[in-house]
């Protein structure tokens, strides 16, 4: 079965690799996921209309970082909320929350987990908690008018759904660019 699939032969080699490399050169490929990251996720304020498609390819920089080491990831995801700090704020409650928490969690399953359904599940529960935190706790309303900030299981189901169905998209997706990337970040 598909999710059974075993997906660490793809991804634990690089990090070997990575791991070979000086921390300089570590902290380099970080600050530059990190200020891809921050690019990506300001399209939305930059360009209205069309960035707000661009901006959830935010979540790629901070998964290839986190995939090749999760402490890099880290670091990487904080370097990019602060540059969001500094630059557009207005973007600043959406990325920590979602697109960032998203990238962390699914690297980090990359990093620790070697079967395909624990990596989306690693997605999807960093994803959904993003995103119940900031509709129930913080009461953001982060999809809009059309869900209230009142708890709702019907809702919570939804996102959790939701959240599985773009988690496993990403997982996918990342493997796929991953696989062409890796040669790039490993040689530099």
């Amino acid at each position: 079965m598909h999710f059974l699939k075993s997906i660490s032969e793809n991804v634990k080699p690089a990090q070997l690799q990575f791991q070979k490399k000086s921390k300089t050169k570590r902290l380099v490929i970080a600050a530059l996921f990190a200020s891809i990251a921050e690019v990506l996720q300001s399209a939305g304020g930059f360009l209205p209309g069309i960035g707000y498609f661009i901006s959830p390819f935010s979540t790629a920089p901070i998964l290839f970082c986190s995939m090749l080491s999760v402490p890099l990831g880290g670091v990487t995801y904080l370097l990019t909320i602060l540059l969001l700090l500094i630059l557009v704020p207005s973007e600043l409650i959406v990325f920590p929350f979602t697109t960032g928490l998203l990238g962390l969690g699914i690297g980090a399953g990359f990093y620790f987990f070697k079967k395909r359904m624990t990596v989306i599940g690693c997605g999807t529960i960093s994803l959904a908690a993003g995103i119940l935190i900031l509709l129930y706790g913080i009461k953001f309303p982060v999809l809009g008018p059309a869900v209230s900030s009142s708890f709702s299981v019907l809702a919570s189901g939804g996102i959790l759904l939701f959240s599985f169905i773009y988690a496993w998209i990403w997982v996918e997706l990342g493997l796929f660019i991953f696989n062409r990337l890796k040669r790039f970040i490993i040689r530099s």
